[in-house]
């Protein structure tokens, strides 16, 4: 719940301050907050940044209040959704159920959701944290052909390590995208797994983006509190410039 209309403008105005050109080796996409996304669709043009949403609805219209459906997302210049963010699990009811569920209708509209996964700090002392992982991947593809699901996004969101400074070290990072890549070749097979893009998603800074997407299975970042800055945000798709 970061940056307004103008304040959208604002930022994507100093981010192409920062970075006047996206490397060809580098895939780039912001997610504002839904009353931003037509200011940010046009601040866009010309600039080779993809535009999505944070979330999305799973009925089409009707009397869901303060709801988006994939249509409003459609007519605002999406192409990705953030389905399953952790605070949406924790504040506002989420479930494994309520992610598959729109994670297939936006597939159904054409758009690609970022499914995010990942365990509390009490989970993963538990020694809980793999099992249920593998369970949230598989959920969330229930029903979903394998032609469809090699268009999901997953990103792997340490819930402990989101907003609190910490980061997961980059060989945890590792350890729990390889297993998340496995459960996909499980689920689907190998090629698709090798295929579909896995994200990290914990306090990603660019101090510490170097180590994270260096490795194997980290093929990027669900950008948080780094993403707010030009700078920061543009320093770190230098670094993965650099690592492609």
């Amino acid at each position: 719940m970061n940056k307004g209309p103008s304040e959208t403008r604002q930022l994507l105005s100093e981010l192409k301050d920062a970075q006047a050109e996206i490397p060809e080796s580098v895939d780039v996409l912001v997610c504002p907050p839904s009353i931003s996304l037509t200011v940010a669709n046009d601040a866009l043009e010309n600039y080779d940044v993809a535009l999505g949403a944070q979330n999305v609805h799973f009925e089409d219209n009707g009397a869901y209040t303060g709801e988006i459906s994939t249509s409003m997302l459609n007519d605002a210049g999406c192409d990705y959704v953030i389905v399953g963010h952790s605070e949406r699990r924790q504040y506002f009811g989420e479930t494994d159920t309520t992610v598959n569920k729109r994670v297939k209708k936006a597939l159904a509209a054409g758009i690609k959701p970022i499914v995010c996964v990942g365990e509390s700090l009490e989970q993963r002392q538990k020694g809980q944290h793999v099992n249920l992982v593998k369970k949230q991947v598989k959920a969330a593809l229930v029903e979903v052909d394998k032609e469809d699901a090699e268009e999901v996004v997953v990103a792997y969101e340490p819930i402990w390590a989101i907003g609190t400074g910490e980061t997961a070290s980059p060989e945890q990072a590792q350890e729990m995208h390889q297993i998340i890549r496995g459960e996909l070749a499980e689920l689907l097979d190998e090629d698709s797994a090798d295929s579909m893009r896995i994200l990290y998603g914990g306090s990603m800074k660019p101090h510490n983006a170097e180590e994270l997407l260096g490795q194997d299975d980290v093929d990027g970042g669900l950008i948080g509190g780094a993403s707010l800055k030009a700078d920061s945000f543009s320093e770190i798709i230098q670094i993965a410039d650099k690592l492609s």
